[in-house]
């Protein structure tokens, strides 16, 4: 597969509290679909199935919404006893590779040769985690989303300071940003991914993607490259400096308290994907509207060898066919990623919450929309990086990401050094 352009991230825009199991859209037979919960995604979601219904009263599909975590554990376990839903949604990478290697879902490629004028309307960059081996799994569908340095100007002209531009900068900001008692950076840590995009950047800035390419490769102490030392090395010198609001390792992501922290003045900066714009811009009163949120790609580290335009994040989210679904089942999956789950009324929608649709000349949409400034400047990094990096904990294998995101939280809690991380990290290389 190889380090694909094509990316997915291991929170692709979910928030807020649901029931578990809350049944949202749909009801009788048909194909099912178990999706994320969370406004405002979880709205088009079910409004996208909504119209396909009304549109196929003789071949519905029924959603049933999950927040993030509980998603997770849920579908893996589903599909490991063979009573998947119809349509299995996620983030490509690595967990669709478990799920080809055991047999779980249908091989694409040839419906994709069959309807090339689906194929043509997705960007090429979304294709990369929905293929195994040379061949496609999954349907690339929603939206793309690079991750974003976000910062509120109203803290930056409080201490009389412009962005940063370098990484010499953003340590150099930390205690000024304190002094005026405002977190440096806002972090939802107990969610642990989320610490996991500071690892990304700061590994790609400092030494290109294929410092984490030879870790997905397989090759043997690829984490003991000196570069991913370092670059371990730095976070933590920034954890050490107080770089991160106190307490973040108790603070979610799930439910939006790492937004409200930049929103309501009490954290300077956020490293987070863009569907948090949606989600500030919703629940931030006049933050977004009145222009106090900046917004910017992550800056150069002083001395690294990476592109400055690469980025990571999610050109898409992805969709798969459960091997196990019934044919009339596997036919109206079929005909929903054919025809609604690419509509122009769903990219319409999508534009609506302030995110990037994986649709081509979707950007044509961005003029009337209040968000017009972020839309394009999201569009311009997904479009415009050298590289678009699949997130660690989606290209690996669930096992082995399972063991970044604990040794991750230890960390930045301090608990381990970087080269305890590395051994403990080399130890499931190709696992």
């Amino acid at each position: 597969m190889g380090l694909p352009i094509g990316a997915a991230l291991a929170a692709c825009g979910t928030s807020g509290p649901t029931r578990p199991g809350a049944t949202s859209s749909g009801g009788g037979g048909g194909a099912t679909y178990w999706y994320l919960s969370g406004q405002p995604q979880e709205g088009v979601r079910k409004s996208t199935i909504d119209r396909f219904n009304a549109a196929n009263p003789d071949g519905k599909i029924t959603g049933t919404t999950f927040q993030n975590d509980a998603f997770k554990t849920k579908i893996k376990t589903a599909i490991g006893a063979g009573q998947a839903p119809t349509l299995i949604w996620g983030w490509g990478g690595g967990g669709l590779r478990s799920y080809v290697q055991a047999g779980q879902v249908d091989d694409l490629t040839s419906w994709f040769d069959q309807n090339a004028a689906v194929k043509d309307k997705l960007f090429p960059s979304s294709f990369g985690a929905a293929t195994i081996d040379g061949k496609i799994y999954a349907m690339p569908c929603e939206t793309m989303q690079p991750i974003v340095l976000y910062y509120d100007k109203r803290a930056f002209d409080k201490i009389g300071a412009k962005p940063p531009e370098s990484w010499g900068e953003i340590m150099a900001l930390v205690p000024k940003f304190n002094a005026q008692g405002i977190a440096p950076f806002s972090l939802g840590g107990q969610s642990r991914w989320t610490n996991m995009m500071w690892l990304e950047f700061v590994f790609d800035r400092m030494g290109g993607p294929e410092v984490f390419q030879a870790v997905f490769d397989g090759e043997k102490d690829a984490w003991n490259n000196p570069i991913a030392i370092d670059a371990l090395g730095k976070v933590q010198e920034l954890v050490k400096a107080d770089g991160f609001i106190k307490g973040f390792s108790s603070i979610t992501a799930d439910s939006n308290a790492d937004q409200a922290l930049l929103y309501t003045g009490k954290a300077a900066m956020m490293l987070h994907g863009g569907w948090t714009y949606g989600g500030m811009s919703t629940d931030g009163g006049d933050f977004v509207s009145g222009g106090n949120l900046g917004y910017m790609n992550f800056p150069p580290v002083e001395g690294g060898t990476g592109d400055p335009s690469n980025t990571v994040g999610n050109p898409g989210q992805y969709m798969s066919i459960s091997s196990k679904a019934t044919p009339e089942e596997k036919e109206i999956a079929k005909k929903f990623f054919a025809t609604e789950l690419i509509s122009d009324a769903s990219a319409k929608e999508w534009v609506t919450t302030g995110a990037v649709p994986i649709i081509k000349g979707s950007d044509k949409e961005f003029a009337s929309s209040k968000d017009a400034d972020f839309l394009n400047f999201a569009y311009g990094i997904a479009v415009n990086a050298k590289t678009f990096a699949q997130s660690w904990d989606q290209a690996l294998s669930p096992t082995a990401a399972e063991t970044l995101l604990d040794n991750i939280a230890k960390l930045f809690q301090l608990s381990i050094s970087p080269q305890e991380f590395a051994t403990n990290m080399n130890a499931v290389i190709g696992k």
